[in-house]
């Protein structure tokens, strides 16, 4: 696995844990900041997994 999709994936759960600690800080600023962590990770998965596709040729 790319070492740096996992760190990135790590530090993403570091500012999830961040958002969610200060969620009353922030007030309506979670929703957003929640949907393009969401947004992020996803991409970074799919990217993931299209790099395990394409080294596998059948």
């Amino acid at each position: 696995m790319n070492k740096k999709i996992l760190l990135t994936l790590a530090l993403t759960l570091l500012f999830a844990w961040g958002i969610f600690h200060f969620k009353a800080q922030l007030g309506l600023l979670i929703l957003p900041l929640f949907i393009g962590l969401v947004l992020f990770v996803t991409l970074r998965l799919y990217r993931l997994m299209e790099k395990d596709d394409g080294n596998s040729e059948d």
